[in-house]
């Protein structure tokens, strides 16, 4: 029976799940956090499945400044209370996921957020302008923070007969001598793979794709230094291989073990039968959209992988259905750190401000500046030195200047595409092709950081700002990057911000 409509509902007590209670219960708006879980952070309990987190926990920065330091701050989440932080939770560079579990419960309790544990969405429909939730709870808007919850299994005969990350003993002597063939090329897989190194005879890891390296290409999905210590077993020789290819067909043998079949693309695809004691599926997740019935069930991208969302985190088929956390990584998939707390905690607090403006007629919070070009400059010089939003979400999230009657208005941490009509918009972005240069070689050509001129040339990130205008291509102007981020040179870096804002200005 439905007893209350609620403004809010939100699927999932996870990172994202919390943090928007906590902004929505700040707000005075009335909503439930339905959790399938007995408690807070239920994924977490289970993964990563060898519980060492891979977001750093840096307690040391030699900033008193809250705000910086939640730029080497990957997993606390936001909220008013300043010690409401997960750096008290671990002093370890790379936390234990249980500390997470921890965190996470107290978040909620300390928050006091009105979640119903056990209590899974199953069935997903619409009656006139409510969305409706197992028949039971009713809500005029919905938002899913549910993480991605379902194996991203690739399509390969005999797939099935395979271990599954999830699923897979983690300890290693029950590997003892045996051949191990991992599917996968991301941290799972590698995680996995170095965990069997000291026990089983062989390890091999395999996928059609390049191997792509976070220190690299500056997304932190990609393989973690942490991680890749298999790597040097590979290449000096120690029995185990990253094979590039496609894998054809697993074959469960009569006696157990498996015989698969593997193209290499090094080889032009030659193909070779392979044995192996132990086959594991690491291939990462996806979103489970079966919990939406037809009239509600949004787009999908990616493969399938993840909804399909507007700058403003809403579904773009489904009015009303929005989206928080990990599965908001179609936005920047693969580029960004919105599948990760340390970016989507920005995320949450943005669309809890979209959700005020549009639905309850609260605007977006923003200063006045003078309508003058040294005025907007020392205020985008000033955020660019201090938001940890523009550091984290790095080329999805901008600040915003407009000019109305002859003041500026300066509105902070808006999602890229939000904006519209004539505008600045402040970002924090890394240099055209970044993830195809090797920052450790030191015959990369590298431009020197008091050359404003040569600004936009820069691979390593820095301020870019934008002036947008309707039916024209933007105007863009590069602040030269610098090693220890602070952009505060009055001539390499706030003259001559001053001189395109005062042409931009007129």
């Amino acid at each position: 029976m439905i007893s209350t409509t609620y403004d809010y509902l939100v699927i999932g007590a996870g990172p994202a799940g919390l943090q928007l209670g906590h902004h929505l219960h700040r707000a005075g708006r009335s909503h439930l956090i339905l959790e399938a879980g007995p408690s807070p952070g239920t994924f977490f309990r289970t993964f990563p499945r060898h519980r060492t987190l891979i977001s750093i926990n840096k307690k040391h920065t030699g900033w008193e400044d809250p705000e910086l330091r939640l730029r080497m701050d990957w997993n606390s989440l936001l909220s008013d209370d300043p010690g409401l932080l997960f750096t008290g939770y671990s002093d370890r560079y790379f936390p234990d996921a249980d500390d997470m579990v921890r965190y996470l419960a107290d978040y909620a309790e300390a928050c006091d957020l009105p979640i119903a544990y056990d209590t899974p969405a199953r069935h997903i429909t619409r009656s006139g302008e409510e969305f409706v939730v197992d028949g039971r709870h009713r809500a005029r808007r919905l938002v899913v923070a549910t993480g991605v919850s379902r194996p991203n299994i690739p399509a390969i005969p005999g797939i099935e007969e395979a271990e599954l990350y999830g699923s897979a003993d983690t300890a290693p002597e029950s590997y003892l001598n045996q051949r191990v063939l991992i599917i996968g090329k991301g941290n799972s897989a590698f995680e996995t793979a170095d965990n069997l190194v000291e026990t089983a005879a062989v390890v091999h890891v395999a996928g059609p794709h390049s191997i792509r390296m976070a220190w690299r290409t500056h997304y932190v999905g990609h393989v973690r230094a942490v991680n890749n210590n298999f790597l040097d077993t590979y290449q000096l020789k120690s029995q185990n291989a990253v094979l590039d290819g496609d894998v054809r067909q697993i074959t469960r043998q009569a006696d157990g073990t498996y015989l698969v079949t593997v193209a290499f693309a090094r080889a032009n695809e030659i193909t070779k039968d392979i044995p192996y004691h132990r086959v594991i599926v690491c291939t990462g997740f996806r979103f489970d959209s079966s919990i939406f019935a037809g009239e509600v069930a949004p787009a999908l991208v990616i493969d399938g992988r993840f909804p399909e969302l507007t700058p403003a985190y809403e579904s773009v088929n489904v009015p009303g259905l929005y989206f928080a956390g990990t599965i908001t990584q179609s936005r920047d998939f693969k580029r960004g750190t919105s599948g990760f707390i340390h970016g989507f905690r920005y995320g949450v607090r943005a669309l809890h401000r979209i959700l005020e403006s549009r639905h309850h007629g609260v605007p977006w919070p923003c200063r006045e500046l003078p309508a003058n070009p040294q005025a907007v400059a020392d205020a985008i010089i000033a955020r660019v030195n201090h938001s940890s939003a523009l550091w984290q979400q790095f080329g999805l999230m901008s600040d915003v200047v407009t000019l109305e009657g002859g003041r500026a208005r300066y509105r902070e941490e808006l999602p890229v595409g939000l904006e519209e009509g004539e505008h600045l918009a402040v970002t924090l972005e890394y240099g055209p092709h970044h993830d195809q240069v090797d920052p450790f070689d030191i015959n990369v050509g590298r431009i020197r950081q008091n050359d404003a001129a040569r600004a936009a040339e820069g691979h390593y990130l820095h301020p870019v700002v934008r002036h947008h205008r309707p039916g024209l291509p933007p105007a863009v102007h590069h602040i030269t990057e610098n090693l220890e981020n602070e952009w505060t040179s009055p001539e390499v870096h706030v003259e001559p911000l001053r001189a395109f804002l005062a042409e931009a200005m007129g």
